[in-house]
């Protein structure tokens, strides 16, 4: 069995987790990373199981400067090759913007982006060593839609995110190594619970809601196949249709009660 891998961040539960077993149903062995040990501990043994592949786990958090170099450190200490890399972990503040302390700030900035940018960075020269790679980053149709009320931060990191990926591709592909930015609507996992702003989602209606499953097996189809950005669903390739030629003050109205992200 080689000793070329999948890095997922965020992959003890939902979209990471998912993206996990869809690579290792495709027999891509998957080094799983996350806060929680225990749930890794778990799901890297029940996936190196079931679907006949190796997977490894480290217990790791984004929201610490150093957390990219360590992540590094580990694929090198153990020779595993880095061929996909996916850029999952989320993070979220349940406060006003006027409200959460500039530390949480900082923690959700480095987590959903400046960790992104430094995985990127420090695993891409491997990967043009090698003359192929993909990266996935895992964005959201708020990067299209009117700013949120209840995150203020979420929509403007996810629409630099997108054209970080863009810019990744237009240097990179000649090396034919392929960004794609992977955005999903409402998604059900933890997410929205984890980060205090359960209350807000209620407000969804069922029919936005897709599965973390489905988000998965969508998004790692389309960046095996080096698509530069995937919109998951027919539902929410056609309201990112609509984003565009509908007035902004309808979807200013709708923005004002729904929170962006994952679903439970």
């Amino acid at each position: 069995m080689s000793n070329n891998y999948a890095l997922i961040t965020g992959a003890s539960s939902g979209i990471g987790l998912e993206i996990a077993k869809c690579l290792a149903e495709k027999k891509y062995n998957v080094i799983m990373t996350a806060r929680s040990e225990k749930k890794l501990i778990q799901f890297s043994s029940e996936i190196s199981q079931n679907y006949g592949v190796k997977s490894d786990y480290i217990k790791c958090d984004l929201s610490e400067k150093d957390a990219p170099k360590m992540l590094y450190d580990f694929c090198e200490s153990n020779d595993y090759q880095i061929d996909i890399l996916i850029n999952n972990a989320g993070y979220a503040l349940p406060d006003l913007f006027h409200i959460s302390p500039m530390e949480d700030e900082e923690k959700f900035l480095r987590v959903l982006s400046t960790s992104v940018i430094a995985l990127t960075k420090i695993f891409l020269p491997k990967m043009m060593k090698n003359g192929h790679g993909n990266i996935m980053i895992v964005s959201s149709v708020a990067a299209y839609a009117p700013p949120s009320s209840i995150q203020s931060l979420y929509g403007p990191v996810k629409t630099f995110m997108n054209r970080f990926s863009e810019s990744l591709n237009a240097v990179y592909n000649k090396h034919k190594i392929y960004s794609t930015a992977l955005c999903p609507g409402y998604t059900v996992t933890n997410f929205h619970t984890a980060s205090g702003v359960q209350n807000e989602m209620d407000n969804v209606p069922a029919f936005l809601k897709k599965s973390a499953r489905r988000i998965a097996v969508e998004g790692v189809e389309g960046m095996l196949n080096n698509k530069k950005v995937v919109v998951p669903t027919k539902t929410w390739k056609f309201i990112v249709f609509l984003l565009n030629i509908v007035p902004k003050k309808v979807f200013d109205i709708l923005s004002s009660f729904l929170a962006p992200g994952r679903y439970e």
